[in-house]
């Protein structure tokens, strides 16, 4: 009798292992790149202020050896719905940190909408004026491409990137988004090259410890997130891993052949995200100013107008693609090279503390390279 106990308890785990096995395997086909919706990741340190508050223009430059001016070619911006004040919203954050205007009239800002029947949303508005401002704060010189996809939906974003490869002009692409990975993925590396050779950027994600696309793509440059303890002056006292960076192991994508040759531990053959980082905490955040409003907002007290102090990974995208605009030598290959240089410390600063989890290896900042800010932040704009 016992035995036959044992023998139906052991053919009932069984069975709910298999069905555990198999709905898991439904769920991981189901969810595939058609069912991928882009989420922009940023916080709100404070909302809709009347004067600015955080990081200027000139404390970030002194902090990453970036010049006060420059920048050539174009940067395209990447985000979704329409952001109907975004030329106004510009001109106001210019005239306030002294910054040369850039206008649609002066041919400095381009805005392409993908579909002329586009709505607004507050809180993608509020990640396109981080972007775009910024962009503009860090390679003033440089054109700005505001592309516009109709919706968040991967399509949508897709048909934007393509666009944005399309153009001979772009030098860097700013994807300040991203979403759970899906099994599909790989077949969409392609789409992340361009006619000019542009350096495609993405953000790792604001949720700690875990890959998303499509920082995933080997053909992208992942940016991670870091923590900035500052003097009252502005001046810096350290940097370390914020605890919200995106990084990990793509499910998906294998190593490309820059990880390998630099030797990434615990790899185990897939891709490793970020590539790089940039000060993303919400506590020593980025002055944004926004207008653009509505009643669908997926940012809490974003649909107000004003000055925002944002952080989020999204903040270090659309630098980099400034960087990029400034000194025209950024390439996946190109940094991990000079990062195992003897050189190194004229590249990067390498951040060895902090973390985004608690599991241990994966969620530690480290000498050399690790899975929370890459190969550390940027000391130059010549890589």
């Amino acid at each position: 009798m016992k035995n036959k106990i044992i023998i139906v308890v052991s053919i009932l785990f069984l069975a709910i292992f298999v069905l555990f096995v198999s709905q898991n395997d439904i769920a991981e086909a189901a969810y595939r790149f058609s069912n991928f919706k882009g989420r922009p990741p940023v916080h709100i340190s404070r909302s809709a202020q009347a004067r600015p508050t955080g990081m200027t223009p000139n404390e970030i430059k002194k902090i990453y050896k970036l010049p006060a001016t420059g920048g050539s070619g174009t940067i395209a911006i990447i985000d979704a719905y329409d952001d109907a004040t975004i030329e106004k919203d510009l001109s106001v954050f210019d005239a306030a940190f002294g910054i040369i205007p850039c206008t649609v009239k002066n041919g400095c800002l381009e805005k392409h909408i993908m579909t002329s029947s586009t709505k607004t949303n507050s809180g993608w508005a509020l990640e396109t004026s981080l972007d775009v401002e910024w962009a503009h704060a860090i390679a003033p010189s440089a054109k700005i491409l505001l592309i516009e996809a109709k919706t968040e939906s991967g399509t949508n974003l897709l048909n934007a990137i393509d666009y944005a490869a399309s153009r001979k002009d772009v030098v860097a692409i700013s994807m300040s988004w991203g979403g759970a990975e899906f099994s599909d993925e790989t077949d969409l590396d392609s789409h992340f090259a361009s006619v000019s050779n542009a350096v495609f950027f993405a953000s790792s994600g604001d949720d700690g410890w875990g890959a998303s696309w499509p920082v995933s793509s080997p053909n992208v440059v992942g940016v991670g997130g870091t923590s900035l303890e500052l003097l009252n002056d502005g001046t810096l006292v350290s940097e370390s891993a914020w605890s919200g960076s995106g990084g990990g192991v793509s499910a998906y994508e294998i190593e490309p052949s820059y990880q390998k040759t630099y030797s990434i531990p615990k790899a185990g053959g897939k891709r490793a995200i970020p590539d790089v980082s940039y000060n993303a905490d919400p506590q020593s955040g980025f002055p944004v100013y926004k207008t653009t409003g509505s009643t669908s907002s997926p940012q809490a007290g974003s649909s107000k107008n004003g000055w925002y102090e944002l952080g989020g990974t999204s903040a270090g995208a659309p630098q980099w693609a400034a960087i990029q605009a400034l000194g025209h030598s950024v390439s996946l290959s190109a940094i991990y090279k000079d990062k195992a240089s003897t050189g190194t410390l004229a590249f990067f600063r390498d951040i060895t503390s902090g973390s985004n989890g608690t599991c241990k290896y994966y969620c530690d900042a480290r000498k050399r390279y690790d899975y929370v800010t890459g190969l550390g932040s940027p000391l130059t704009t010549k890589f």
